[in-house]
């Protein structure tokens, strides 16, 4: 599924200037948010600057200035990209018959993203609750829940409440605990995988009247 990012209002300063158009322009812009990227897992917030970002994308600090304002829209511009990483994800997992796979498989998607860069998922983490509001144009909640709500209907689950309830439950779940994991790194895929199976199956498995079905 597509999510589009419309062009921030001119007023906005912690969205990019203008969006690229030229394959020329999109690799600048890709390259200026691929060193942020860069600097935020080697450097942490210390090293995180426009000019380091403009000498590690090997672009001029003006260059930098036409498509971001500051420090703030290449973060937002990496919160997008990494988010719409994570629909990718979760809509190209596979939609089967058996709703207990596509879920696992769902849990999966979650955890290799977050453990494919660890230190930047976490510093990003931090940089959304800094930022306030929603840091990026993309909705994730909105993009994931339709991409399971699908699944969660098929499986015509009794909880007690609506299925796109359930979706959104399932979602809380899933990302507090893959931030968890990010907040106390070295436990490992298969620990996180584990104990993200049991918060999620362990929620889904309840009926109406609060007993494990």
């Amino acid at each position: 599924m597509a999510t589009r990012i419309p062009p921030p209002a001119a007023s906005d300063h912690k969205s990019p200037r203008k969006l690229p158009s030229q394959q020329r322009a999109i690799a600048t812009v890709e390259a200026i948010v691929e060193a942020a990227a860069h600097i935020l897992e080697k450097g942490g917030f210390e090293a995180y600057s426009t000019n380091a970002v403009a000498e590690r994308a090997g672009v001029s600090i003006g260059s930098l200035y036409q498509y971001f304002p500051n420090k703030d829209a290449i973060t937002r511009a990496l919160i997008a990209r990494e988010t719409q990483l994570l629909v990718d994800a979760v809509g190209a997992v596979s939609q089967t018959e058996d709703w207990r796979a596509t879920i696992a498989w769902m849990i999966g998607a979650a955890v290799d993203h977050q453990l494919r860069r660890p230190r930047l998922a976490r510093l990003i983490d931090i940089e959304e609750s800094r930022l306030g509001g929603p840091a990026s144009d993309i909705d994730a909640g909105a993009a994931l829940i339709e991409i399971l709500l699908p699944v969660f209907e098929r499986a015509e689950l009794r909880l007690g409440v609506r299925p796109e309830e359930a979706v959104c439950d399932v979602l809380v779940i899933t990302r507090a605990l893959t931030d968890a994991a990010g907040e106390r790194p070295g436990g490992g895929r298969a620990g996180l995988e584990r104990r993200l199976h049991r918060a999620v199956f362990g929620y889904l498995d309840f009926d109406r009247t609060g007993q494990c079905a």
